[in-house]
């Protein structure tokens, strides 16, 4: 109203012999359904645009976890061969971590890994370790990777190390398994 009062005060200021009646001859009006649906279009438009790079960049997070996850698990088995010499390299995952509260190191749980990780599953990825004895004695080496769960949503490489410390990767496939073994780990590409 107030704004009212400002325009027709200042048109009458300039032409004092008009006069203006305000409220009549007005049509209010709203938005037209093809106004509603060009602007819906532009915002379906920019969705898809959007869409792809937010899953790339999941992926991508999800990637950078699982190798992060295999470099923290051969840390823990050269802590465990460390500390279980007569057992060498763990021979399972699980015996790298323990419960979640008191946990008591011993070679079955040594509490080296949180549970997160000793639980086979982290960000989208399966997780393995596997300890080997070539000599029948303790195990003197070990496999560590991590395949994507569903390929191409969670991830699209899998990666492992081995005793040798150093990281591999591939790209995956769908329904694809962590490396059981040094000898496939071997044959992934060194990661960059």
């Amino acid at each position: 109203m107030a704004s009212d009062l400002l325009i027709h005060s200042w048109i009458t200021a300039m032409n004092p012999h008009r006069k203006i009646r305000f409220g009549q001859g007005r049509k209010v009006q709203g938005f037209s359904l093809i106004e509603l649906l060009i602007v819906i279009a532009i915002i379906l438009i920019i969705a898809a645009i959007a869409i792809p790079n937010l899953l790339r960049a999941r992926i991508a997070a999800n990637e950078a976890s699982a190798a992060s996850s295999v470099r923290r698990i051969a840390t823990a088995e050269f802590a465990y061969n460390a500390a279980y010499p007569t057992i060498g390299y763990s021979p399972d995952l699980a015996s790298l971590g323990g419960p979640a509260t008191s946990c008591s190191p011993s070679s079955t749980t040594a509490c080296i890994l949180d549970t997160v990780l000793s639980s086979g599953s982290k960000s989208g990825y399966q997780l393995k370790a596997v300890g080997f004895s070539g000599s029948g004695g303790p195990n003197d080496s070990f496999v560590a990777s991590t395949a994507p769960e569903a390929f191409n949503i969670t991830g699209v490489r899998s990666f492992c190390i081995v005793s040798d410390g150093v990281l591999r990767s591939q790209i995956g496939i769908a329904g694809g398994l962590p490396a059981p073994d040094v000898s496939t780990c071997n044959g992934y590409a060194t990661a960059q």
